[in-house]
């Protein structure tokens, strides 16, 4: 009997860890949304465009007025439904998808749909994070297709 059960116990090891990982990635995620939603609300009257800049690349487009005065800048991104809600119960699927997967067991995952969203970023004339909002590229595209 104490074979069979140092077999099992064996067997199930790889599970168990797995399992535990996943627990823990659920744990840390996935508890407010976009991760670029929480620098840029920690980073408001910190961050400056130079740092913004190292961590995103160049933006979509930059406007500073000539005469002075706040400048504006734009980045597009493609976001999953799971980049956008704080807690998603299908993290949990799509996470044990992925173990089983690892471990040879799945199919292939379906793709998740991308939304284009727009985060504009307003800096001070001393070139600080002044405010920032996020909003769809085109507004409703969201709404309209997860609508049932």
């Amino acid at each position: 009997m104490p074979v069979s059960i140092a077999f099992a116990i064996k067997k199930c090891l790889p599970l168990v860890t797995c399992t535990l990982l996943v627990a823990l990635l659920i744990s840390l995620s996935g508890c407010g949304g976009p991760w670029r939603d929480t620098y840029f609300k920690k980073g408001v009257g910190r961050l400056s465009q130079e740092e913004i800049r190292e961590r995103l690349g160049p933006p979509h487009t930059a406007k500073t007025p000539a005469l002075g005065g706040d400048s504006h800048w734009t980045y597009r991104f493609a976001l999953s439904e799971q980049d956008l809600t704080a807690w998603n119960s299908s993290f949990v699927a799509d996470a044990s998808h992925s173990v089983t997967s690892l471990m040879g067991k799945g199919g292939e995952a379906a793709k998740p749909t991308l939304y284009c969203y727009r985060y504009t970023l307003t800096f001070s004339e001393d070139k600080t994070l002044k405010s920032w909002k996020r909003e769809e590229c085109v507004p409703g595209t969201r709404e309209t297709l997860t609508a049932k």
